[in-house]
């Protein structure tokens, strides 16, 4: 085992910390956090001890794989599969288009640099249309973000003095840096506050001075009823709506009108604890609110995320320290303007150019003659996490021709004509374009933290940014003739080869539309051998540089257009701990928010608001029970760890019931029952906990994946819980599923 401590990141949620570790041989033993790392300063989860358990997994692929008529698989090599994927695509773009051929993924929590070589193989086909797992989640609130600031805010914990949590648990769950110990922080501190709107009693709750235990599925009622007490105690200064918003009178019409009492009764809550919690966000100083899969996962997933942004919208809390503000972004990739298309068939929305997950197999178990023919799965697994599974499964095999790119034999692999093996992400350069924010008490920085590869690439193995250079070659979009300029330049330096980048591109138009694998093929090897898959990252700096000039800056970094990008690249490929890539005093939010202006109406989606006066809570005696499925626990992350032997606690994915249910169902903890939907049913194993509300059910995610045992055998550990969900139960808007509030019947088995 080398004594030598190594520099990564963790991989197993979106605020990927700094770690170091240790490794013995191809494995990662040791883990400790980085506390050079500039965002998270050393602190890391008890999950990223695990993370060998996804480096290391028995289902790793090590050769390109062609499926055979009979349904089993071969190995192939490289130029075979490459040259067959190539030709395989061209098929379908030369039959039905390329508008035929449909893209999923974009890389998962920690490796997004795929995702930038992946776009060179779509629009070399002329693939239009796409989608991943950020549209069974976001898209509704990015949408909201764009309509009511033109920008996305994100909040400042650390300095909040209250800060609000709906349907999220950063005890788990995270999404920023340093939840724990800023929760912690908050909790301990008399001054300051901490609001948790959640069914569950969650870790977060247990901390929290004010606990809004909702009936599932109520969260519109109970933040309507805050955003009414605010307007009709008049707990909002109408300096700050007349100086920094713009259409607000509807709003306030219908907050006026907001029966709030009546609404806490039907979310389950006591109208004092309403009133108290919209008098402390109304009195604060600075106020940070995050919301999550708790409430884009159900009933009324958009309008919640409207709701939950009023919070803050209406009460100044933007622009400022403890408050929320528009960072700067490395890529634009969570804008949530609506697309002037709609999706092929369904004719459904596109926000930030995704289409809703949920509708995919509409878009294609049809005999539209518009509807997808082709898949490029890539980093993600569509068969495991959208709705209804059984029905995803079916639509990718009633497609003409699916690849997959991944480092498992996944769920959705196996439903593919090739399945091409990447590198794993410590086997080579990545990077999450999530970003991190550092705050202090007069500015706010983003950081962004590009990693080197601490393991060779295991044999057979290729990293994305290569198979799509192959890809692209194969089918024509990018010949010698177009990189031979590119390549001398680059022996020269950056500087003389941005020149020359920008004057190859402006006489061959086409090469901007394969940019990423351009910079891999004529940038990348000047990096040095295996480094290659970091040349995206120059494109990423340069335009940020022209982007952000002022907040580079302010960062440190200095120079003009070129070679202030040539800084920040150097930068980034240099430090294995993270840079600050911009500064910006709190008040540059207003000048990126559209106008200055907070456009407080969203006319689509007043009647809503309006409506829910006439709206009860449904109960189908059928089916009694609220399924949440895919809940954060300890022990479970994203899939890309398949192994259920790093869940020690829980290898199976326990049901969650709280013990009256059980109770009346004769159910001990460690039991099994049967859980059925109106799509499917299964069996879990039973924990008993007062956690959960009497009628509220939940299951794990990261469960129910299909893995070989130590002989070789496989099988399916825990229920995997998009069996359960359905594609119909979406939102009305962005059509994000509602698998947080899935209809259930539960049944002890004997």
């Amino acid at each position: 085992m080398s004594d030598d401590w190594q520099k990564t990141i963790c991989i197993l949620c979106s605020v990927n910390c700094g770690v170091d570790v240790k490794l013995d041989g191809r494995h990662i033993t040791r883990v400790r956090g980085n506390r050079d790392h500039v965002a998270s300063k050393g602190y890391a989860c008890e999950k990223a001890q695990r993370i060998d358990y996804y480096q290391n997994g028995r289902d790793r692929l090590t050769s390109p794989l062609r499926r055979r008529p009979d349904g089993t698989f071969e190995e192939i090599d490289w130029d075979t599969a490459i040259r067959e994927v190539a030709a395989g695509f061209k098929r379908v773009r030369e039959t039905y288009g390329g508008a035929s051929i449909f893209y999923y993924g974009g890389g998962g929590q920690g490796n997004h640099l795929c995702g930038s070589y992946g776009a060179s193989t779509r629009r070399a086909l002329g693939s239009v249309f796409s989608s991943n797992a950020l549209a069974q989640e976001k898209t509704g609130e990015f949408w909201v973000d764009h309509m009511l600031f033109g920008t996305g805010l994100s909040g400042s914990y650390q300095q909040a003095e209250v800060a609000v949590f709906v349907g999220k648990n950063p005890w788990q769950s995270h999404g920023f840096q340093r939840a724990r110990p800023i929760l912690r922080d908050i909790a301990a501190d008399p001054n300051r506050s901490l609001i948790v709107i959640d069914p569950r009693r969650t870790e977060t709750a247990e901390m929290a001075d004010y606990h809004l235990r909702v009936r599932p599925g109520t969260d519109a009622f109970c933040l309507a009823a805050i955003l009414g007490v605010l307007a009709q105690e008049d707990l909002i200064s109408h300096d700050y709506i007349r100086d920094h918003t713009q259409n607000s009178d509807e709003l306030f019409a219908a907050l006026n009108d907001v029966p709030v009492a009546d609404y806490c009764g039907r979310a389950g809550i006591t109208e004092t604890l309403v009133r108290d919690v919209a008098r402390r966000i109304a009195r604060a100083s600075s106020v940070s609110v995050y919301e999550d899969l708790g409430i884009e996962q159900s009933l009324h997933s958009t309008l919640n995320s409207y709701l939950e942004k009023l919070l803050f919208a209406v009460t100044g809390n933007i622009g400022k320290a403890g408050g929320m503000n528009a960072g700067t972004s490395l890529t634009g990739m969570f804008g949530g303007a609506l697309s002037s298309q709609t999706s092929p068939v369904g004719g459904h929305r596109i926000i930030g150019g995704m289409i809703p997950a949920n509708v995919i197999p509409d878009e294609i178990l049809t005999d539209h003659p518009k509807r997808f023919r082709a898949m490029l799965i890539e980093s993600e697994n569509p068969a495991h996490s959208v709705a209804d599974s059984a029905r995803m499964r079916e639509a990718l095999r009633a497609l003409e021709f699916v690849v997959v790119v991944d480092v498992a034999m996944t769920e959705s692999a196996r439903e593919a004509h090739y399945v091409l093996p990447a590198s794993s992400q410590y086997e080579k350069w990545e990077a999450t374009f999530f970003g991190a924010a550092v705050h202090t008490e007069t500015e706010f920085a983003n950081t962004f933290t590009l990693r080197a590869p601490i393991l060779d690439a295991l044999p057979g193995t290729l990293p994305e940014g290569e198979i799509h250079r192959r890809l692209v070659r194969a089918i024509g979009a990018m010949t010698d003739e177009d990189v031979a300029p590119l390549h001398a330049a680059a022996v020269k330096g950056r500087a003389a080869y941005a020149m020359e980048l920008m004057r190859v591109v402006s006489q061959r138009p086409h090469l901007a539309e394969v940019m990423t694998v351009l910079l891999y093929e004529t940038l990348g090897p000047t990096l040095g051998a295996g480094n290659e898959n970091a040349a995206s990252v120059f494109g990423i700096a340069q335009n940020f540089a022209r982007k952000y000039p002022e907040s580079l800056r302010r960062a440190g970094f200095s120079g003009e257009a070129v070679e202030l990008g040539n800084a920040l690249f150097n930068a980034i490929l240099s430090n294995r701990s993270g840079v600050i890539v911009s500064v910006d005093p709190y008040e540059e939010t207003w000048r990126r928010i559209h106008d200055r202006k907070i456009n407080l109406t969203i006319p689509d989606l007043m009647p809503e608001l309006k409506s829910l006066r006439d709206e009860h809570p449904a109960h189908d005696p059928k089916f009694p029970f609220v399924l949440s499925a895919g809940q954060r626990r300890s022990g479970t992350a994203n899939t890309i760890i398949r192994d259920p032997q790093w869940r020690p606690k829980d290898p199976a994915g326990a049901l969650w019931m709280n013990p009256a249910d059980a109770s009346a169902l004769g159910v001990q903890n460690g039991g099994r029952v049967r859980i059925t939907t109106k799509r499917a049913s299964a069996e879990s194993v039973v924990e008993i906990t007062d956690t959960m509300m009497p009628g509220h059910v939940a299951l794990p995610n990261g469960t129910g994946l299909w893995y070989p045992d130590r002989e070789g055998q496989e099988f399916q550990h825990g229920v995997a819980p998009n069996e359960l969900t359905v594609t119909e139960d979406r939102d009305w808007f962005a059509g994000t599923p509602f698998h947080k509030h899935v209809p259930a019947r539960i049944e002890a088995v004997a």
